[in-house]
């Protein structure tokens, strides 16, 4: 599927930030940039971008589409001083199927063209994401409204005084909204709405309710500052243990908006941490007390900047498969060695062999923390919705218990508690997957009907209950 992007307009409310709007830069990336990429990530891959005030800066800028991996056709608009609708009639030569409208000023999150592109079109039907609970973050009074009645649009503009959504600027649209401009254009109404208004008429304009999800129309400095902030907070994730939620995010993203400026990738960051984490081992292992402050200063310092790399990759759209793991790698590198460090600086003082035990049951712990940690995000933990099961012990509060043990010189009671700590989460995960994972699919196989159950695709000990469940089913005449 294609997009269109409207970048024509001359976005006066938005000069004091820059002359070229769709250029703007918002955490390291310009507005139109953020539009192509979070498209992208929804497999769009073709766009038809239509400018016309400074649209040679805009083209300059991005090129061909080749370097963000996708394919971009420019269309100029010579009338942009007029409405909106006239510059997306000039993409009527170019467009012969079903396609996404974009605006080079609205920021959304993919989930919301994820939804859009699973809709199937009736035949000359259209379809706007409206938001029926916008936020607060929206400019009402300079908001196009919608009001909605049965899911199809009865009447859209910026006027409206009984409204009950707002158009969030992304679209589905076919080939008729074309017909449906030229006849706008024809009565005297040159702008997008006033297209969406004869569709509305003919029964063609429906709605999709994305109401709770990020989006947000980047006009003016308020907005851009509003911006920065969302996708600022998008960064925290569910799976944030609560020293990164209390403590590490709040300084992360400060730094990650600072390293946004430089040159510098997500890969160096993760060595940057790592390199910070053998450091403070090193301090670790001095065994002085001034030593294990520095060392412990060191590794809440390495778990902070650990954020940063995650944050940036999303920021600028650079998350890759490889860069997870190979900062995973380095994490547990880096655990091995702080723990190394600590329980050699405590033994250089004290010659007590049993903090070696300690020490590897801290170690092991740690490691098989992490890995049962991967394990029970990716596969189980969306189906896991008891609230005492919400708290994630992770390497955020494991690095913090060091870090305050350091400053407090208890490094042996430190490792005591570790060892515990870990390997009982572990065995605890352990415990609630496989009792969820059991009952989930007992109650999967239960509830369908007995022409459908198959012995091989149930686990043998569940063929019991199958054959239970259809003698019930029998006994009762279904």
């Amino acid at each position: 599927m294609k997009a269109v992007i409207l970048a024509a307009g001359q976005g006066k409310r938005q000069r004091v930030n820059g002359d070229c709007k769709p250029l703007i830069s918002v955490l390291g990336l310009s507005l139109i940039e953020r539009v192509i990429l979070t498209a992208k990530k929804t497999g769009i891959k073709e766009f038809q971008i239509i400018i016309g005030y400074n649209g040679l800066k805009i083209r300059n800028h991005l090129g061909d589409g080749s370097r963000y991996g996708v394919k971009i056709n420019y269309v100029f608009n010579e009338e942009w001083k007029k409405g909106n609708g006239i510059s997306l009639l000039k993409a009527k030569n170019y467009i012969n199927e079903p396609f996404i409208l974009l605006m080079a000023d609205h920021l959304f999150d993919e989930e919301i063209l994820n939804s859009l592109k699973e809709i199937n079109l009736e035949d000359g039907e259209c379809i706007l994401c409206t938001d029926r609970n916008h936020n607060k973050y929206l400019d009402i009074e300079d908001a196009t409204k919608v009001l909605i009645e049965n899911d199809k649009i009865i009447d859209i503009g910026k006027e409206l005084t009984i409204y009950n959504g707002v158009d969030t600027g992304i679209f589905l649209c076919s080939p008729s909204i074309f017909d449906a401009l030229e006849e706008s254009i024809n009565n005297g109404n040159d702008t997008l709405s006033g297209g969406i208004r004869v569709l509305a008429d003919r029964g063609k304009m429906r709605t999709l309710d994305v109401s709770g999800k990020f989006w947000i129309d980047v006009d003016d400095t308020k907005a851009l500052k509003n911006a920065q902030s969302l996708l600022c907070r998008q960064l925290v994730k569910k799976t944030d243990g609560p020293v990164s939620k209390v403590l590490n995010r709040h300084i992360s993203i400060l730094i990650s908006r600072f390293l946004l400026k430089k040159n510098i990738t997500p890969n160096q960051i993760s060595v940057i941490s790592f390199i910070m984490s053998i450091i403070g081992a090193a301090f670790l292992s001095m065994g002085r007390y001034v030593s294990f402050v520095a060392g412990g200063v060191l590794v809440q310092l390495s778990s902070i900047i650990d954020g940063c790399d995650g944050e940036i990759a999303r920021l600028k759209f650079k998350t890759s498969q490889f860069g997870a793991w190979f900062d995973a790698v380095l994490d547990r590198y880096a655990d091995a060695l702080i723990i190394l460090g600590m329980v050699y600086g405590f033994w250089l003082f004290h010659h007590n062999v049993i903090i070696w035990i300690v020490g590897f049951l801290a170690l092991m712990g740690s490691l098989i923390n992490s890995y049962t940690a991967d394990k029970y995000d990716v596969i189980f933990r969306r189906t896991i919705t008891t609230k005492k099961w919400k708290i994630r012990f992770g390497r955020d509060i494991r690095l913090f218990i060091i870090f305050i043990g350091a400053l407090s010189n208890q490094i042996f009671i430190t490792l005591v508690i570790l060892s515990i700590l870990t390997n009982f989460e572990s065995i605890r995960r352990i415990i609630v997957l496989k009792n969820k994972y059991t009952n989930s699919f007992v109650e999967k196989w239960i509830d369908l009907k007995p022409s459908s159950l198959k012995s091989e695709q149930l686990l043998p000990g569940l063929k019991f209950q199958k054959t239970q469940h259809i003698q019930r089913t029998r006994r009762n005449g279904y």
